[in-house]
């Protein structure tokens, strides 16, 4: 051609032939390979704009994410470690549901480990990083533990807590409002017309325990009622503990006519043992839990009880793990973040009036 000015010729873009890498998209928009991964895996710490800009530019290159494009390339896969020690089949099942979708969601490796303290917490944090862990969710009654906290800690693995009452300010977190929860099922039993109500407390090493216990003793107190000691019985979030805390309860005199158990393990060994007594329930027992785990519709009346979204919870955790350790070498890593998500009350057939006599 002559003089006259050239058109500007578009970046040549390699449409649907699966030469596209990350790395494209990322010189697209003008970011790090990183911040790309983040937008494909819908991870935290990305600002909005720039979230924007990324999703801009896979459109603009119709790139279509894979296994492989999801990982940062040249990384090894991320391995997240959940610990736990939590005697409720029905509760870590929640847990492992969640973990698994998010490591699914973020193309990590889930790593299921049991610790009954057998090993110190220095020794085990030292197997974790020999295994190549890079991070760790802990679950109750684990993210309560001050010397396993410590020992993670200190070996710079990223942890999350779940359910915890207590979070520390060197981990994610996710959890509910217990005291909130448990005053709204303290209330609930208040509204139905119940006076005399047994509490069946948890282990007195988890923070949620305390967190529940005062809630209920709040409501009571919201409510003019004295809190009778008496009513309140120690348990451990077993079955076992919920038949001892239950036969301490009905064989007072006169006997409550509700019962709050602080999870749904020891509400089904509550109306187990109101069944031995030949108790109607909820016509001559009215009985609550917890957690709302698959234990509450096992049981026959299924459970009045308290939905904690336990595998939500861990689901948060993971991308937040998973996010934190793809982040680690990025100027832009944030703290860790504290997250409340809602609990509800969920309404069954195990609750009811007091029955007049």
């Amino acid at each position: 051609m002559d003089g006259a000015e050239q058109p500007k010729r578009r970046p040549r873009v390699r449409r649907g032939s699966g030469e596209l890498t990350v790395a494209d998209v990322a010189r697209q928009a003008g970011v790090s390979p990183m911040t790309v991964s983040r937008v494909i895996n819908r991870l935290g710490n990305v600002l909005p704009e720039t979230r924007a800009r990324v999703e801009a530019a896979i459109a603009a290159l119709d790139f279509v994410p894979n296994p492989a494009a999801r990982s940062l390339a040249g990384r090894p896969q991320c391995r997240i470690a959940l610990l736990h020690s939590n005697p409720s089949a029905a509760y870590l099942s929640e847990f492992l549901v969640g973990s698994l979708a998010g490591a699914s969601e973020t193309d990590a490796q889930l790593v299921v480990e049991h610790w009954d303290g057998g090993d110190s917490p220095v020794r085990l944090a030292q197997r974790l990083t020999d295994h190549r862990i890079d991070a760790v969710l802990l679950p109750p009654p684990l993210c309560d533990d001050a010397a396993l906290l410590a020992a993670l800690s200190a070996s710079n693995l990223p942890l999350a807590q779940i359910a915890t009452g207590a979070p520390v300010a060197f981990a994610d977190a996710v959890s509910i409002d217990d005291e909130g929860a448990a005053h709204a099922m303290t209330c609930h039993l208040l509204a139905l017309g119940h006076r005399r109500i047994g509490f069946i407390a948890g282990d007195p090493n988890q923070t949620a325990s305390a967190l529940r216990q005062a809630g209920y003793a709040r409501a009571l107190r919201d409510a003019g009622l004295d809190v009778d000691p008496d009513l309140i019985v120690p348990g451990d979030f077993t079955y076992r503990s919920g038949l001892d805390a239950s036969e301490r309860l009905l064989s007072q005199v006169p006997r409550p006519t509700a019962i709050f158990a602080s999870n749904d393990d020891m509400a089904a060994a509550v109306i187990a043992l109101a069944h031995r007594h030949r108790l109607d329930v909820p016509h001559d027992l009215t009985v609550c839990g917890f957690d709302d785990t698959a234990m509450a519709r096992a049981v026959w009346p299924e459970i009045t009880t308290i939905r904690q979204p336990v595998a939500d919870m861990a689901h948060r955790a993971m991308l937040r793990l998973a996010d934190r350790v793809r982040a680690a070498a990025s100027p832009d890593v944030r703290a860790p973040l504290h997250e409340e998500l809602a609990f509800t009350l969920v309404e069954r057939a195990s609750d009811a009036q007091p029955h007049e006599k």
